[in-house]
């Protein structure tokens, strides 16, 4: 059977120290239906950062452009530099029957929500609050005082995220990739994105 449907567009979001990249890599190794995608940045590439590879490198006057345009999903401003997601580089990825996965903040994917309500919004968080003040004490990169910002952001998050589709509790970090994996192939073949398999038949 010839597989011609679209990709899906996963949105995954989380509390710093929730182990998001680690669930994330996890559930997709191996797979070949997923990619990431490539976010658009007004900073300068740093030493063996390739543009188009580890970001589309920009100037701040493009990028307003891109905004006026509407050729971005969603776009904030970090640390004096400006991000965003394009559309373009998305849709066509989409188009070509790959899942793209994006990793941002929940601003960020409540403007992907207005744009693409038929995206996959999935919440990754720790089983406690307790948990991720170890698991941030354990990274040991932050002051007790970057924690405890870090614990206050993670609770604006948690009230934020009222419109995603799936929470996934990271209490194991190969079980909670099991549960994105399915979820992943799960969305794939829902009848909406396969239906014209019917109308063939």
């Amino acid at each position: 059977m010839k597989m011609n449907d679209k990709g899906r567009l996963f949105v995954i979001s989380g509390p710093s120290g929730a182990g998001k990249s680690t669930v994330v890599f996890k559930a997709i190794e191996g797979r070949d239906d997923m990619c990431f995608s490539t976010s658009v940045t007004t900073r300068k590439p740093r030493p063996n950062e390739v543009d188009g590879r580890e970001y589309f490198f920009v100037d701040l006057d493009r990028f307003r452009e891109m905004v006026e345009n509407d050729e971005l999903l969603e776009h904030a401003e970090y640390v004096a530099n400006s991000y965003g997601t394009p559309r373009k580089y998305v849709e066509d990825k989409l188009e070509s029957g790959l899942n793209v996965l994006l990793d941002i903040e929940v601003q960020g994917a409540r403007q992907i929500k207005a744009k693409k309500p038929d995206a996959v919004f999935v919440f990754i968080i720790p089983p406690s609050m307790e948990e991720l003040r170890r698991r941030l004490v354990a990274r040991g990169t932050d002051s007790e005082r970057a924690i405890e910002a870090r614990l206050i952001r993670a609770r604006q998050e948690y009230a934020e995220a009222d419109f995603y589709d799936y929470i996934i509790v990271n209490d194991d970090a190969e079980r909670a990739a099991k549960e994105l994996s399915a979820i992943i192939t799960a969305e794939r073949c829902k009848a909406e994105n396969r239906i014209n398999f019917l109308k063939e038949a």
